[in-house]
């Protein structure tokens, strides 16, 4: 993110960056940096959220706070529990920012509004300057209710204007305008909620196809990692058998077992939680998933081991040794 907060200087703001484990040297090292430095808007990820959520730390608790007028949160789908945490464990008159865009485009797409309502599991708005629309696979315009893909239908200050090595723009048309002629291709697989906000259900590359519908893995996430005995999780389809088949990994809590009585409760939670569909063929422990330089969860590169193919792009993975614990796994063979 740090690329993004270089515009902040312009407004003559103080950037703070924190290099290193957040939960280093204590749970709470970022919040004692909050108090300690006065910052009036906190950025972290929904996986920071989260974490902080299962540890239990309530900062409301031991912390003033009383600088932050903003919290945001990225990276990924922030779950309807985050945002319950944030206001009863953190503060509860705080603006809570939940946004999503692209390194490629230093900015976002969809984002927060200060002033106006903040509905939990929702992205407030688009951001200024964009139209934003959810598509269909065939382009029709979808409203409140129906997921697709989330495009930008207009030019934007911030949008790239080419790709390096690319002299024709040939690679650079493919990754944004292949999928709908003219309008920027932003990847996320989306909806419209009846507040006129946002929900962003995962990444349309990882989408899952249950029985012949599209299914986005942050409402599997959201389920699976709110149970105690998960850590987190991860989730891809396995083509198998002429079809696919839903595939989870999770890495456990500490002293936690993969035994058939946790398996039972994780299907059980996304099948009254979601819906049948949700529930995985198949459910394995790994101790790591592999993950970004940015913190993101890598889906393709999982669902690359899992089909035997090769992994692009291995430089941009924080931890590449952990793709090793997908190679080969034996219940999937």
């Amino acid at each position: 993110m740090w690329n993004w907060l270089v515009s902040a200087l312009a407004s003559e703001a103080t950037v703070i960056l924190y290099d290193g484990s957040p939960f280093y040297p204590t749970s709470t090292a970022l919040f004692d940096l909050v108090d300690q430095t006065g910052v009036t808007l906190f950025g972290v990820s929904a996986k920071y959220i989260d974490a902080c959520a299962k540890d239990g730390i309530s900062p409301k608790s031991t912390h003033n706070l009383d600088s932050v007028r903003t919290i945001c949160s990225t990276g990924s789908t922030l779950a309807v529990e985050g945002f319950d945490y944030v206001y009863q464990e953190i503060k509860n008159d705080v603006h809570l920012q939940s946004m999503s865009g692209g390194t490629d485009l230093c900015g976002c797409l969809v984002a927060g509004d200060p002033t106006g309502p903040v509905h939990r599991g929702e992205i407030q708005k688009p951001a200024l300057g964009v139209k934003i629309e959810i598509l269909s696979e065939s382009g029709e315009e979808l409203r409140h209710g129906d997921q697709g893909e989330l495009v930008c239908s207009n030019a934007f200050p911030s949008m790239p204007l080419s790709f390096l090595n690319d002299e024709t723009g040939e690679k650079y048309r493919s990754a944004y305008y292949q999928r709908y002629e003219g309008k920027w291709h932003q990847g996320d697989f989306a909806e419209w909620t009846p507040n006129n906000g946002i929900i962003i259900h995962g990444r349309s590359d990882a989408t899952l196809n249950s029985g012949g519908v599209r299914i986005g893995t942050a409402e599997i996430y959201s389920v699976v990692d709110s149970l105690p005995e998960i850590n987190e999780s991860v989730v891809v389809s396995q083509r198998w058998e002429g079809d696919s088949r839903t595939v989870l990994f999770v890495v456990l809590s500490q002293s936690c077992t993969l035994d058939e009585k946790l398996k039972s409760k994780i299907g059980t939670s996304l099948r009254d939680q979601a819906s049948p569909r949700h529930v995985p063929t198949i459910i394995e422990a790994v101790p790591d998933i592999p993950r970004t330089r940015s913190g993101k969860l890598s889906e393709l590169a999982v669902k690359a081991m899992v089909e035997g193919n090769p992994v692009r792009n291995t430089e941009a993975l924080a931890n590449p040794e952990a793709l090793n614990y997908f190679k080969d796994v034996e219940e999937l063979q």
